[in-house]
């Protein structure tokens, strides 16, 4: 970490505009571009006691003087936490626009809300509101996190524009909006109990002028839990409409990543079991690029569903009893493990200028439903080839490719194999449950 920027003593209070200038120094080297105004420029919540830098809660107080502060060290921790992440600029989320989908709840004392903001600057773009953001200044950077550096624009048929950022920044942004709601019903609680003050016995803690006591997120805010499997066995379509789900969702991390809070109660489609409590980012990953009634476009991230962290994202889709139980993948997953995996010794290659690279992109398609096995058929082509020699590739009845995997599921995932089976399991229904309707917003995905 570097420290050529010390403006003041090591564990001491800085001014905001000392505390700008320490967050650029020492970030600036990292993978996530940052930007200065975190702590100066709107909406830095300087007076109501916290400003978010990455995931993290800095503490502000009133020192001698009137003048707004923080403690150098809460600095000095979220740059240190920032420089530590990853990024993969290929690796991309999609954050907007979502035709249809659900408005997030306004919660005016949390004013992140990070996806509704960047939705709104960029369509405001070359509008009225757009003019007068530049008379105040510089639009605001999000937690410290300069986004507009990363944001990828792309355009589908020539009209429609999606804007895209990578994985880890909206898993960071994420991470902050929670621990924004979570400083504030803090700050809510610690209001409503004030009437016996105690000095503060960690040096975390500080009080401003008039004896108000801030507390950093290490202190009194609720900690995420990790999910036990408590939601097992349960029906989506009975747990989403229990009053207070959303808000027990919230109080869990990722049961993928296991390190991002969760936001979505994800379930399969094909049985209507809950799997797990999801981040938003886990959650997209989840879906294809492209996904219609049924075809499939088998985009890069299957590397990673597949590939890189397949224990995890097998053992999530089999907490679904239906799943486990009949030892396979809902038939979207299973057609994209046989596109990319099964077949990929099939799919041709053309001369480059370093080697050789696969030709075009993998598309998968079927005909019939998980409702009908012995009619399901799976194909496999290959879309926009060089050469616009090669189309299909294979056609694989869904009986063989389920077999397939279950064969490939015992080499790879030893432990997921083990604890599937028609055996494993005492009480699932003899009848598939009707494929459950999408509520995302984001079309009638089958995931």
């Amino acid at each position: 970490m570097s420290e050529r920027v010390i403006p003041g003593r090591t564990d001491g209070l800085i001014p905001l505009g000392a505390a700008d200038a320490l967050w650029v120094a020492l970030t600036a080297d990292s993978a996530v571009p940052t930007a200065s105004g975190a702590f100066t420029c709107p909406p830095a919540p300087a007076r109501v006691g916290y400003v978010l830098l990455g995931s993290h809660v800095v503490a502000t107080v009133r020192a001698s003087g009137g003048q707004w502060s923080v403690l150098e060290a809460e600095v000095r921790r979220a740059a240190a936490e920032l420089n530590a992440v990853g990024m993969d600029r290929q690796d991309l989320v999609r954050i907007g626009p979502f035709r249809g989908a659900p408005r997030q709840e306004c919660n005016e004392e949390t004013p992140l809300r990070w996806r509704r903001r960047i939705t709104r600057e960029l369509q405001e773009q070359g509008g009225p509101a757009r003019a007068a953001r530049r008379e105040v200044g510089r639009p605001y950077p999000l937690a410290g996190i300069d986004w507009r550096q990363m944001l990828v624009e792309q355009t589908r048929d020539g009209t429609q524009r999606t804007w895209w950022l990578p994985r880890a920044v909206v898993r960071l942004l994420d991470a902050a909006e929670h621990a924004e709601t979570q400083w504030v019903q803090a700050a809510r609680t610690r209001q409503a109990g004030a009437a016996v003050t105690e000095p503060p016995s960690d040096p975390r803690q500080a009080r401003d002028a008039d004896g108000r006591q801030t507390t950093s997120p290490q202190g009194p805010t609720a900690s995420l839990r990790p999910y036990n499997k408590e939601l097992e066995g349960q029906l989506y379509s009975v747990l989403s409409r229990k009053p207070g789900t959303s808000r027990r969702v919230a109080g869990w991390t990722c049961a993928v990543c296991r390190t991002a809070p969760a936001t979505v109660l994800d379930h399969c489609h094909e049985h209507g079991y809950v799997r797990a409590p999801l981040c938003q980012s886990c959650n997209t990953l989840e879906r294809p690029d492209h996904l219609y009634s049924n075809d499939i476009r088998v985009a890069n991230r299957y590397t990673r569903l597949f590939h890189t962290d397949t224990d995890d994202w097998l053992r999530h889709w089999h907490r679904c009893p239906g799943c486990r139980a009949r030892t396979t993948l809902p038939l979207p997953h299973l057609a994209a493990w046989t596109a990319h995996t099964a077949c990929r010794s099939l799919r041709p290659t053309h001369r480059a200028p370093r080697g050789r690279t696969p030709c075009g992109v993998l598309r998968v398609s079927w005909t019939g439903s998980h409702q009908a096995l012995r009619s399901c058929l799976l194909t496999v082509a290959v879309d926009f080839c060089p050469s616009g020699e090669h189309r299909v590739l294979a056609r694989v009845p869904y009986r063989e490719a389920a077999e397939r995997f279950g064969i490939w599921l015992a080499e790879t995932a030893p432990a997921v194999a083990a604890a599937a089976g028609p055996d494993r399991l005492d009480g699932l229904p003899a009848q598939f449950r009707p494929v459950i309707v999408d509520t995302s917003g984001e079309g009638a995905a089958l995931f």
